[in-house]
Formats: C-alpha cells, structure tokens, sequence
C-alpha cells in the first residue's frame, strides 16, 4: 500500500539508520534531550549515537499536516478568500502538488519490483532462393530457374524475477514512501507559505491604500496652507518667501502622493501574481485593517518542530537517507535472479501453434561483486556522509525555526510598544498643528512654525499606519515560525535572560 494512503516504513527506517551510529534529529528526539526555552541545562545540537524511538508518521498524512485555520483568526472575509484562491491557483502550490504526484507515482513503480517482470517478442521473416541457375549482374541475382520463398514466424514470451531475500525491494519501496513523505510535507510547506504571504501582501495592499488617503488629506492641507499665505501675503502681512515656501511644501505632499500611489499599484499586482491572476492593478481591497487577534500563547517549543512543515519533510528525508544507506550496503551481498521464457518458430501458422514446436527454458543466476574496484563501498560512505550533511541541515533548520519564532514574539511586545507611543506623537502633534494653524492666521507664528507642524503630524500618522499593518505581518510571520499553529496554546511563564546561542529549548514560548 503506497505510504500516503497510510503504511508506516519508519520503524524500518530508524533502525537502519541507528545501525549506522547516527542519530535522527526527529521532533521527539529533539524535545527529549534539548532544554528549555524558558529555563534548564544546555544542550548543543550535534548528533547523538543513541537509538531514537521511532515516530509515528502517521503525522505525514495530508490531513495531518499544517493547515492554514489561523487565516480565520484575523476575522476578515475578504482575506480568508483571498488565502483561499491562492492556495487552489498558486503556481508553487501547484508545482509542490505535481511533486507529490511525481512521488506516489514512483511508490507505484518501486512496489512494481515485488512481481516478475514479463516481456513477449514476436516476429515474421521472409527468405528467397532460386533452383537452379542463379549468376550476378551488377551485384543483382538473376536465375533462370523458378524463385523459392519461406516464410518464418517467431513468438517468445520471457520472465524474470528477483526473490526479495535481503530486503532491497521492501527499501526501494519505503525510500520512495518516505519521498511521498516529504513531497506531502514540501506541498504543506508551500500553503503555508504562500498563506503568509498573500496575508502579509494583503495588509500592505490596506497599508498602502491609507498612505494614499494621507497623501490626498496633506495635499488638501496643503493647498489650504497656500491659499492662506497668498492672501497674508497679498494684505502685506507677509513676504513672498513664505508663499513660496507654502508652494514648496504642497509640492513636496504632491511627490510623495505619486510615490505612493506607485507602491499602491504595485503591492496590487504582487497580490494578483500569489493569485496567479494578471498583474493589473485591479484588486481592491477595504480601507481599514482588521483588528489583531488575542495571543494566548505559542505553545511548547517540541510543538514548533512537529509542526513545521519544513522540518517534517526534512526528518521524511534524513529516514529515507537511511534506506538509502541500508541499499548501499546490500549491493555487497549475492543477487539471485530466476528467469523463464517460452519461444516458438515456424514456417507456417499451424506449425507455430504446436505444442511439440514450443521451446521453453527455465533459468537461474546467482551473481555477487568480487571485485569493483571499491565502488561499493565507497557508495556506502557517500550515502553515509550525505546523512550527515542532512542532519547538519536539518538541525540548523530547527535553530532557525526556534531564532523566527523568537524574533516574531519579541516583535509583538515591540511593536505594541511602538504603536502605543506613535498614537501619543500623533495626538500631540495634531494638536500642535491645529494651535499653530491658528496662531498662524491670527500672525502669531511664521510659516516654518507652521509648515513643521504639519510634517509632524503627516510623519507621526504615516508611521502609525505602517506599525499596525506591521503587527498584523507580524503575526502572520508568528503563524508561519509556529508552522501554523499559535493561537491559545499553553499558558506562559518567563523566559530567562539569555539562552546559549548553541541550544534546543525545550518549554513554553511565550508571547
């Protein structure tokens, strides 16, 4: 049964590999013998000869693997359609479902190997002669006699099969299991992914639309600067330089409006292209970002490798990187073929069906290598060391996963920090704009006092624009580090104050 539909080779696999003294860095053994984020004893990440418990890959099924739920927790429909369409349309997701098309094809022709393989030939021949008489010209034989012709028919039909004695086919079948395995992994890897990323693109495309809605707002402002000073200035309450610096000012917010305006279209078309639509500019989206959901909490750091997708289809790999080793090492051992075949000629049809006419044979071949010039085995210490190159990978990778998790949950209580200050900056500034604004029409103020004020005010209500849309990526960039999990997970406790830079944690992440 192809491993997608729910066989289980790791039990196979793990032992093969632990043959070799080398452990696999599975989420279980990782969270088994790696410390914690919040408190313990360091542990470097480096391989272990031990024999790890073997997991159950039952974890790799579709079903199982990372979804894309937490989309619903930021609660706007338009997002979660969008999420929808491009996990259905997405060119990498559509690439990473082929692959696992190309590897549940290649369990079907590994499982192929356990039967015998039959081919059958068939063939017509004709030979002419003459009877008497027969002479060259030009190369050419002419007879003078009558042409005799024979007509020869051929069928054969041959068999071969190789007795699994040693276990090569039951490998070649779990290697590519484990390949379904990984490919599955890869394609929950791409969903999750392009999630992200239409999620993170749709609050830019929000974030864009309310920088041009400020641009419009500072333009009008502006010009109402202007028309003021030209009327100060037209009663000599004022000089030509201040008009002119109220000319600058308007044309300064019509620059940036185009600049943003440009980046509007183009987060537009880099939304349609996860879409795999054409990049038109013509998505809308609303005008407001949605809230930003309740974190509870982030859950144990063993759940962050459990979950990763990216770490499920490496661990597939480094399991398949056993087989690939226990392959190597029974190349060495004596091969046993059996083949059979059944042949018949004839020179007419009822001949060719004759019982007595058919030839059958019936044999077999034991071979082993003797001498190859080493290639055997140095094909075992080339499978070995691409282990170990996996296990270097995939521990690196765990280290990633937990350094993006950390970075995104610090980023939460920054950037509340950042919002919450910018909202005071915003306030006081528009206040200080509207005072000025005043003073300016009554001549208590100068133009720079007044042209300042509003530059704050437009700077201050940018960036707090730009920090809530950064929260939401942010959080989505969470979900994607926690491989789509997140939300109200385990209650949390305090971390300590540095962790070795070496280590797996193992505990709670909090938010």
């Amino acid at each position: 049964m192809p491993f997608h539909q729910g066989s289980n080779p790791s039990r196979r696999a793990i032992r093969r590999v632990a043959q070799c003294g080398v452990a696999i860095l599975s989420p279980f053994a990782l969270s088994a013998c790696a410390t914690s984020f919040l408190a313990g004893e360091p542990t470097l990440v480096a391989p272990a000869a031990v024999t790890p418990t073997a997991p159950d890959f039952a974890e790799y099924a579709p079903d199982a693997l990372p979804r894309t739920d937490w989309v619903e927790s930021f609660d706007d429909a338009r997002l979660t359609e969008l999420v929808g369409i491009a996990i259905n349309r997405n060119t990498t997701v559509r690439s990473a479902l082929f692959a696992v098309d190309a590897a549940v094809a290649g369990v079907d022709s590994a499982e192929a190997d356990r039967l015998p393989g039959v081919n059958g030939s068939a063939g017509i021949s004709r030979r002419q002669r003459f009877e008497n008489g027969t002479f060259l010209v030009n190369g050419v034989p002419v007879s003078s006699g009558q042409p005799l012709g024979q007509t020869n028919f051929s069928l054969g039909f041959s068999a071969s099969w190789e007795p699994d004695f040693w276990g090569r086919v039951r490998d070649r079948i779990d290697a590519a299991e484990l390949e379904v395995a990984g490919t599955e992994a890869d394609l929950a890897a791409a969903r999750l992914s392009v999630a992200g990323q239409v999620a993170q693109t749709y609050f830019d495309l929000i974030e864009a639309k309310q920088l041009v809605a400020l641009s419009e707002r500072d333009v009008e402002t502006q010009e109402r600067s202007q028309r003021l000073t030209e009327r100060r200035f037209e009663s000599g309450l004022t000089g030509s330089s201040d008009v002119r610096l109220a000319r600058s000012q308007l044309a300064n917010s019509q620059a940036l409006q185009a600049s943003r305006l440009q980046q509007l279209g183009n987060t537009a078309r880099r939304l349609e292209v996860l879409l795999r639509s054409y990049p038109s500019d013509t998505i809308d989206a609303p005008l407001s970002l949605p809230a930003l959901p309740v974190l509870d909490g982030a859950g144990v750091p063993a759940g962050v490798l459990a979950r990763r997708p990216d770490l499920l289809a490496q661990e597939a790999r480094l399991y398949g990187q056993g087989v690939q080793i226990d392959l190597a090492r029974k190349a060495l051992l004596p091969q046993l073929n059996l083949t059979g075949g059944l042949n018949s000629n004839a020179t007419n049809f009822e001949d060719f069906v004759d019982i007595p006419a058919l030839v059958a044979n019936v044999a077999s071949n034991l071979t082993a290598p003797i001498f190859q010039g080493g290639r055997l085995r140095a094909n075992v210490d080339r499978q070995q060391a691409v282990l170990n190159q996996l296990l270097e990978r995939y521990a690196g990778t765990a280290l990633t996963a937990y350094r993006e998790v950390e970075d995104a949950l610090e980023a939460e209580q920054r950037l509340r920090e950042r919002e919450a200050a910018l909202e005071v900056s915003l306030r006081e500034a528009q206040r200080a704009e509207e005072r000025l604004e005043l003073r300016y029409t009554e001549g208590l103020a100068t133009i720079l006092q007044l042209l300042d004020a509003q530059s704050r005010r437009l700077n201050a209500e940018g960036q707090l624009i730009t920090a809530r849309s950064e929260r939401l990526a942010n959080r989505v960039r969470l979900h994607v580090a926690l491989g789509g999990g997140g939300a109200g997970a385990d209650i949390a406790i305090n971390r300590p104050a540095a962790v070795a830079a070496t280590t797996l944690p193992t505990g709670t992440l909090t938010p």
